[in-house]
C-alpha cells in the first residue's frame, strides 16, 4: 500500500462543547492518507479558569501525536509554572527538554524526555498497538507505584524515567500547536507546521509560525548542528524543522535541545484578549495547504450566518479542502481543525487598537496564499 488510498475515508470524528466563556467544535478526517496520524485535545475546563486546545499532526506513525494528546495537558496541570501562573514558561518546558537536574526533578513532563524512559516506551507501545492493550495496561499498573494517571495524584514520571535499554526514543514525530486560554490571556505554543489563527473584527492574524527548514533561523540551526537541507527537507527526509519526537535528529550530546538539528522548542505568543476577538482556529497543515488564514476566517464568518453548531462548520471546512483525486497532492492529507468561539460580552479592558503584546506572523513567514 502506498501513502494514499484508492478512495478517501471521509468519516469524521466530531465534537462540540462549551462553558460560560467559550464554545468549541472540532472535526478530524483521515482523507486520502493510508493511515490517520493526527490527534487532538480539547478541554474547555482544564481548571475553573483555564481552557486547553491542541492539535498534533503526526508523521512516520501515529504514536507521538497520540502520546502528546494524552499527556501534554496533564503535565501542564502538574507544572509548578502553571500553579504560579507563568504560562509562557510552562509551555516552553513541556515541549522540550532542558538538561538540568533541577528542571528534570521538578518538571519531569517534557514530551521528548518522557518518551525516552521506561514508562514512555510502554505508553508508546500501547498507543501504537505494538503490544496487547490489556497486557500493556497490566504492565503499566505493575510498573507504576500508584497505578494511575489521574490528575489528583502526584506526578510520578520523575521516578520512572530511567532510560529503557536499547531505546533512545521514537523515530516518528509530531507537530504540536497548543492554545491555552486563562482568564483574558491566550497563550499559543507551536512547534512544527500546524497553525493557530485568531479572527479579530473579521481579519485573520497568524499567532504561530510554520517551522519549515528553509526559514533562515531554522536553516542556521540545522546547519550549525551538522544537518543539511535537501529538496526542502531536513537531511533530505523531514519537511519540518521543529517537532516532538524524531529522536534521530536529536542525538548530539554536546548541544542543548534547542540547538539540535530538529528541536521541540516552541515559539510562544501571548495575547491579551479584547472584545474585538471573535474566535481562534487550530488546524494541521492538511487545512493550510488548501486555504490561507484569511480564506478560512472568511469561510467561517460566512458559515456562522446560517450554522450555529461549530463541529458542523468544521466538517464543511474539511469537505471543502478534500481533493477529488490525489493527482496534485493538495487536499490529500489527514485533516484536523478546532474552532473556538469566544462568548460575548467578554468584559475585557481594552480594544484591539490598544493591544500590543501579540506577535503576528506574516504570510511570507507562515501562510501560503491559495487562490480558489
Amino acid at each position: 500500500m502506498g501513502i494514499y488510498l484508492s478512495s478517501p475515508k471521509t468519516e469524521k470524528f466530531s465534537e462540540d462543547g462549551e462553558n460560560d466563556r467559550l464554545r468549541y467544535g472540532l472535526s478530524s478526517m483521515q482523507g486520502w492518507r493510508a493511515t490517520m496520524e493526527d490527534s487532538h485535545a480539547a478541554l474547555p475546563d482544564l481548571d475553573a479558569s483555564t481552557s486547553f486546545f491542541g492539535v498534533y499532526d503526526g508523521h512516520g506513525g501515529k504514536v507521538v501525536a497520540k502520546f502528546c494528546a494524552k499527556f501534554l495537558h496533564q503535565q501542564v496541570l502538574r507544572s509548578e509554572a502553571y500553579s504560579a501562573g507563568d504560562m509562557e514558561l510552562l509551555c516552553r518546558k513541556h515541549f522540550s527538554v532542558m538538561h538540568t537536574r533541577v528542571l528534570i526533578v521538578y518538571v519531569p513532563s517534557r514530551m521528548d524526555e518522557m518518551m525516552r524512559g521506561q514508562r514512555g516506551w510502554r505508553e508508546l507501545a500501547v498507543l501504537g498497538d505494538k503490544i496487547n492493550k490489556f497486557t500493556g495496561m497490566i504492565e503499566g499498573l505493575i510498573w507504576s507505584p500508584r497505578g494511575s494517571d489521574s490528575n489528583d495524584q502526584p506526578d510520578n514520571w520523575a521516578f520512572e524515567e530511567g532510560p529503557h535499554s536499547d531505546f533512545s526514543g521514537p523515530t516518528s514525530g509530531s507537530t504540536a500547536c497548543v492554545a491555552i486560554i486563562r482568564n483574558h490571556q491566550l497563550v499559543v505554543a507551536n512547534a512544527g507546521d500546524s497553525r493557530c489563527v485568531i479572527s479579530r473584527k473579521g481579519q485573520a492574524y497568524n499567532l504561530s509560525r510554520d517551522h519549515k527548514p528553509d526559514l533562515e533561523a531554522e536553516k542556521d540551526r540545522i546547519l550549525k548542528a551538522g544537518g543539511f537541507i535537501h529538496a526542502g527537507r531536513v537531511n533530505g527526509s523531514l519537511n519540518l524543522a521543529r517537532a516532538i519526537g524524531d529522536m534521530e535528529f536529536k542525538q548530539n550530546k554536546f548541544l542543548p535541545p534547542e540547538k539540535q538539528i530538529v528541536t521541540a522548542n516552541p515559539d510562544i505568543n501571548t495575547v491579551e484578549l479584547c472584545d474585538d476577538d471573535e474566535f481562534i482556529v487550530l488546524a494541521c497543515d492538511g487545512i493550510w495547504d488548501c486555504l490561507s488564514s484569511q480564506q478560512l476566517v472568511d469561510f467561517i464568518h460566512e458559515q456562522l450566518r446560517t450554522e450555529s453548531k461549530l463541529s458542523v462548520l468544521c466538517n464543511r471546512v474539511l469537505d471543502r479542502c478534500l481533493a477529488p483525486s490525489t493527482a496534485s497532492g493538495e487536499g490529500c492529507d489527514n485533516m484536523t481543525m478546532i474552532l473556538v468561539q469566544f462568548k460575548k460580552p467578554i468584559q475585557r479592558t481594552a480594544s484591539a487598537n490598544e493591544q500590543s503584546s501579540a506577535t503576528e506572523f506574516t504570510d511570507t513567514e507562515s501562510n501560503k496564499r491559495k487562490t480558489n
